[in-house]
């Protein structure tokens, strides 16, 4: 007997990816009623396999970009390690084309729903990676991330929040919800689903209005 959840979290991800937040997604948020689904460029095959960054832990990914829509999730979460970084390659690059990766693509789609108060969008650690394939992702957002990307993330517009001598745990700018590295996990998690759980609410109010 199947049990009925609350929606599907998108997890993007690609080989290299943080094998911490891997772990605590598949448990914390099947623990709040939500289904992880994993999503990436499959490269027309029915299927891939990837790494993290440890060797330890393999996602096998079944879905690819080109087939869902963000509307398929309630919320949509690129996962830290480099693999977003990967994400950005594009076969067939021109001079003054924007990105056109897969990724990049969903991604474009994902922020103008986002932008719009539908949909919430989560990174951590060198996730925003992704956003910086173009500028117009990212400029003018308040944002934290791993201090190694700080210089990537300022140099495509965004704004890096700080705590006293290191950017931010977390932080939540409208729709986009951040997080430093897998160390506050736990807490990017719970802010996370705080989030989705509001957006949730508000649509049921206003349809009810």
């Amino acid at each position: 007997m199947s049990t009925k959840t609350k929606g599907k979290i998108g997890v993007v991800i690609e080989e290299h990816f943080d094998e911490t937040e891997y772990r605590r997604f598949n448990e914390f948020f099947p623990e709040h009623g939500y289904e992880v689904e994993y999503l990436s460029n499959l490269w027309g095959q029915p299927q891939l396999t990837f790494k993290g960054n440890d060797h330890e832990e393999e996602a096998t990914v079944t879905v690819d970009f080109q087939d869902v829509s963000p509307e398929d999730y309630e919320g949509i979460i690129l996962i830290g390690g480099y693999a977003m970084d990967r994400l950005r390659y594009q076969v067939n690059p021109q001079p003054g084309q924007p990105n056109k990766s897969p990724a990049v693509e969903f991604l474009r789609h994902a922020v103008a729903k986002m932008d719009n108060h539908t949909l919430k969008i989560g990174t951590i650690c060198h996730s925003l990676w992704l956003f910086c394939a173009d500028v117009a992702l990212l400029k003018g957002r308040k944002v934290t991330c791993a201090h190694n990307i700080i210089c990537d993330v300022e140099n495509s517009g965004g704004i890096v929040i700080y705590q006293g001598e290191e950017t931010a745990a977390t932080y939540v700018d409208g729709s986009l919800i951040t997080g430093k590295h897998p160390g506050v996990v736990e807490e990017f998690m719970e802010v996370f689903l705080q989030e989705v759980n509001q957006k949730d609410r508000e649509l049921i109010a206003s349809a009810e209005s």
